[in-house]
């Protein structure tokens, strides 16, 4: 009787034992501070990458800002709407607030051509063009 008492105590104890370490390892998750800015942000970054994945150049050119335009040239948007006939995906990466209204998401463009995937990483820079507006102000 004593032994069994002394074995639960022992398992009671080794449970009661584990549950900080439980929960520590639960709060070292990286969290990403996103709030409604960002999110929109994020979701302006997806949708102009969504339209690079499906070539859709109307939808991507309508998502520049002004200052993107002036700096990108035309055979350029040309080139990164067209790609290599591949199949193309894209990764985006936990973003960064640069300044107000201002964020920017790393990104990997993957295009599967035969056997072969070419990947190219960059950044995406997003801004605030309006209350509820976003536009992309450098293309990856």
């Amino acid at each position: 009787m004593t032994f069994c008492r002394i074995s639960n105590s022992i398992i009671l104890f080794c449970l009661l034992l584990a549950l900080p370490f439980g929960t520590a390892f639960a709060r070292t998750q990286v969290k990403a501070v996103a709030d409604a800015d960002y999110v929109s942000a994020l979701s302006a970054a997806n949708r102009f990458l969504a339209a690079w994945q499906t070539r859709d150049h109307e939808a991507g050119l309508l998502m520049l800002t002004d200052d993107a335009k002036k700096h990108t040239t035309e055979d350029r948007l040309g080139a990164f709407f067209s790609g290599n006939n591949g199949q193309p995906a894209f990764l985006i990466s936990t973003g960064k607030k640069i300044s107000t209204g201002r964020y920017e998401f790393p990104v990997a463009l993957m295009e599967s051509s035969g056997h072969s995937v070419h990947r190219r990483f960059s950044h995406i820079s997003v801004i605030r063009t309006g209350k509820d507006e976003w536009a992309v102000d450098k293309l990856p």
